[in-house]
């Protein structure tokens, strides 16, 4: 048994039992990270920071929200918006930071590519990370469905109806995802359940693994300078501050952190009170009416890169592709055979890929939107092409590279 002497204060008491202490030293004040970074490695707690809106004010409008086909969209759109006192500003909130999120998430994303931070032992904090954003996705989707409007409506049944197109055939997964033939009570209740328990969950451990992947390696630089944490932060609490390498995550980085999630704020409380309607899709203000087909029906921003890898495809290598376009960036950390953990732009032909993969990404993601005829559906085309032959590329010109 552990042995227990008398406390002298209520937090010596406490950490007795619960390592204060020792815990604070691992997550804040001896968690070390590196002086040679710049503002992208603070995406990580705006992330953190936009989840906390989403979780606040997702449960402000849970109070309100009624899961029922019949009520759904008139407790969002007039019971939370005109007769609750300030639920407009919550209902903006959430659906701004559900959009914003994903922007920040693919900052955070290329950042990692950029940087090669999914490298040297850096492989876990890669994979969670990608985990994330597959919850993020999730999450997104099944609370896209709760408003039940039209393009809620619709765009569950065209994404369910995924599962049923081309060879699979698999119209008894479809019915058993929407417990009906169609999408109706059982649907929504189902999406409901997800959206505000099991992927919130999800996202809530995946972020604690996402931490703690980063606490062995430690978190990259922006030269991609091998660092003797050991020493360094050694050097550091031995008084010689200026010269070490590291700094303590808490308060020296944190204080950095903060600047950035601050004028993060600035632009995201804009966005809230002045220019909200991008995140509401004006065809979702309309009640679903599952007679009445959208005349065109598209995901929100954040999916369209991949929606448009499906489109230009006959039924069967559209959806083989689609699911491509899924899965291949978690498979990043071994796809690169480079033996190189330094920024793209020192890496020869990676840095043509890095540059390339970003603006096919931007160019598929701005065919999404639009209808896939004439010159927008060939330029929907090549651009998915050329996505897919990258990664194939990718093995090939990184096991060229030479080590640095």
């Amino acid at each position: 048994m552990a042995h227990f002497t008398k406390a002298t204060s209520v937090k010596d008491w406490l950490n007795q039992r619960l390592a204060i202490e020792k815990v604070e030293k691992v997550m804040a004040s001896e968690y070390w990270i590196p002086k040679n970074i710049n503002f992208l490695w603070a995406m990580g707690m705006v992330l953190v920071i936009t989840f906390v809106l989403l979780l606040v004010s997702g449960i402000f409008l849970l109070m309100y929200y009624q899961p029922s086909v019949g009520m759904a969209f008139d407790s969002v759109n007039y019971t939370i918006m005109r007769e609750v006192g300030f639920g407009w500003l919550w209902r903006h909130v959430h659906g701004v930071a559900a959009s914003v999120v994903f922007l920040i998430i693919y900052i955070h994303m290329f950042t990692g590519i950029y940087y090669g931070s999914y490298k040297k032992g850096r492989e876990m904090i890669w994979i969670s990370g990608m985990l994330l954003f597959i919850a993020f996705s999730t999450e997104a989707f099944s609370g896209y469905m709760l408003p039940w409007g039209q393009m809620s409506y619709w765009a569950g049944m065209v994404i369910t109806n995924l599962f049923s197109g081309g060879s699979l055939h698999a119209d008894g997964l479809v019915e058993w995802i929407r417990g009906d033939y169609v999408p109706a009570q059982a649907f929504l209740t189902r999406f409901f359940m997800l959206h505000v328990l099991l992927v919130p969950i999800a996202i809530m451990g995946l972020i604690g693994l996402h931490f703690a992947a980063l606490r062995i390696p430690h978190v990259n630089n922006q030269d991609g300078d091998e660092i003797d944490f050991e020493a360094e932060s050694k050097k550091y609490l031995d008084g010689d501050k200026a010269g070490s390498k590291v700094m303590r995550f808490a308060n020296d980085f944190m204080s950095k952190d903060m600047m950035v999630v601050g004028v993060y704020l600035v632009f995201f409380f804009y966005l809230v009170f002045y220019n909200y309607g991008f995140a509401m899709d004006p065809v979702n203000f309309d009640p679903a009416d599952g007679l009445k087909t959208p005349a065109h029906i598209y995901p929100e921003w954040y999916f369209l890169w991949s929606y448009e890898i499906l489109r230009p495809f006959n039924i069967d290598l559209g959806l083989a592709l689609f699911g491509f376009a899924q899965v291949i960036f978690v498979f990043l950390p071994f796809l690169d055979r480079s033996p190189n953990s330094v920024p793209a732009s020192r890496r020869g032909a990676f840095k043509y890929w890095f540059w390339g993969m970003l603006i096919v990404m931007i160019v598929l993601t701005a065919m999404g939107k639009l209808p896939p005829e004439g010159m927008f559906s060939t330029i929907g085309l090549v651009a998915a092409i050329i996505f897919i032959a990258m990664w194939i590329a990718l093995p090939i010109i990184t096991s060229l590279e030479k080590k640095l």
